[in-house]
């Protein structure tokens, strides 16, 4: 037997895009609380380029270990990175990257692979695929899951009975139209007298079952500066379980359908495609434009069984006016603000739409406000933390039965 023995060349072609993106997604879903100054000054118009990219895998490479000290020493006294192997090698995992489908990079030219991206090409703005957010969202919800324990989701329950899917117990006379479901004991004791051979359509006894329907929810997501100011990210967390819900509701409850909104001095609607990428702003919270939101894209999708959920961390400290002029206060609870924020929850109720709330601080203003909107919408309220934020949200959302009163 013959062994041949070549020289080992150091590389990173072990790593696939998925163990890339797996090294960079705090990168991706930073939400801006890691750089000092954005705490304090916010960019809601903030986004990664293509040289934060390169930052970031460079940095996760250090923290694995996996650079060679000649590569460290070469970029060390060299005068152009780019001429540098370990600059080359990052340039070629920012491809695989982009080849296999994880991200896009407008306007970098992929000839250029191996030599960097030049110039103005280095501000180019880094997008999301949908494969990204995918993978984001299964590696959020396993995160999640893993903290609940083993969990079978199956579909929400009404306060109704059907005739099939799954077994109730209880019975009831058959009406066309019923699944045929026969309750066979039932039904005999009704015809052994007369004969099976005079059976009419009102002897017959059908099984009831749960009747299951499909849940459309509205995520609302508190995007204003306290999210990122008082010493901790809110946001990023928060983030981070609406792309695991969204993942879970996608691939476990196929009829449902979920949407996603941002509240700040106004509030707007965020494709799942942006979601990772949303940033907090120097914004008050317009609680009442955020659920007047929730409500419009609510009445777009079909289906009688609507909730909201809504993410926050502050009483409500704005609001827009008839003018469209945005009126803020964010010293106590302003009765203006807080009547404008009730009416909505009124039309919520009327609209049949729960809002359960999730508040990650205690301060007593908010604790006061979400336990009024929980009194009128019936839903319920949570106070949580950004550490186990997701935890609740996902076992209220398996869990939830809705009692038949």
């Amino acid at each position: 037997m013959r062994v041949r023995y070549s020289r080992y060349e150091p590389g990173f072609d072990d790593l696939s895009g998925a163990d890339l993106m797996d090294m960079i997604q705090d990168f991706l879903m930073d939400s801006g609380f890691s750089d000092p100054y954005n705490r304090y000054q916010p960019d809601p118009n903030r986004s990664p380029t293509a040289e934060d990219l390169y930052d970031a895998l460079l940095q996760a490479l250090l923290e694995q270990d996996r650079i060679p000290e000649e590569w460290l020493r070469e970029a060390r006294f060299a005068n152009r990175k780019e001429e540098t192997r370990l600059y080359q090698e990052i340039q070629k995992l920012i491809q695989r990257l982009q080849d296999e489908g994880f991200i896009r990079l407008p306007g970098a030219d992929p000839s250029e692979t191996g030599q960097g991206f030049q110039s103005e090409a280095q501000e180019t703005r880094l997008e999301l695929t949908n494969k990204s957010v995918d993978f984001l969202g299964l590696k959020s919800l396993r995160t999640l899951l893993g903290s609940l324990g083993k969990n079978a989701p199956g579909a929400h329950v009404t306060r109704h009975y059907a005739s099939g899917v799954e077994s109730s117990g209880e019975t009831k006379p058959y009406e066309f139209g019923d699944q045929p479901n026969i309750n066979i004991g039932e039904t005999l004791k009704k015809v052994v007298m007369k004969g099976l051979e005079n059976i009419e359509e009102h002897d017959l006894t059908i099984e009831l079952a749960e009747y299951t329907a499909a849940m459309n929810t509205v995520v609302l997501l508190d995007c204003s500066h306290s999210m990122i100011l008082y010493g901790e990210d809110r946001f990023t967390p928060a983030k981070r379980v609406a792309l695991g819900l969204a993942h879970l509701i996608r691939t476990q409850y196929p009829g449902d359908q979920v949407r996603f909104g941002v509240f700040h001095d106004s509030a707007e609607e965020v494709p799942l495609g942006k979601l990772p990428t949303v940033q907090v702003g120097p914004y008050h919270t317009n609680t009442a434009e955020g659920l007047k939101l929730a409500r419009k894209m609510l009445k777009k999708m079909s289906g009688e069984m609507k909730q909201i959920i809504m993410i926050t961390d502050g009483k409500p400290s704005a609001l827009t006016l008839p003018s469209g002029q945005i009126y803020k206060n964010a010293w106590g609870l302003d009765p203006v603000i807080l009547a404008e924020t009730l009416k909505e929850a009124t039309l919520a109720r009327k609209e049949g739409i729960p809002i359960h709330t999730f508040m990650l601080a205690r301060e007593p203003e908010l604790l006061a406000f979400v336990k009024k909107i929980t009194q009128i919408t019936k839903g319920k309220a949570y106070m949580t933390t950004p550490g186990n934020i997701g935890r609740y949200v996902l076992m209220d959302f398996l869990n939830r039965k809705v009692s038949r009163n």
